[in-house]
């Protein structure tokens, strides 16, 4: 093989691992964005069940202060 060939294989294989490495990169992006989706559902859906439920609620965001 010749030294132009090998040159080529060189680029096409950092080429390809460049790829790699950006497409795990996106893949870890993705997946750190649906776990914060994933928490926030969880969170809005024991907003909702406490809301429906007889009991106060858990997450109350507006209490009542004047009685210090």
């Amino acid at each position: 093989m010749n030294s132009a060939g090998v040159g080529f294989g060189i680029a096409i294989a950092i080429i390809y691992f460049l790829f790699v490495l950006i497409f795990l990169g996106l893949w870890i992006y993705g997946f750190v964005l649906f776990v914060k989706l994933a928490k926030r559902g969880i969170k809005a859906l024991d907003i909702y069940i406490d809301g429906k439920s007889n009991k106060r609620p858990s997450h109350v965001f507006l209490e009542d202060n004047t009685n210090n």
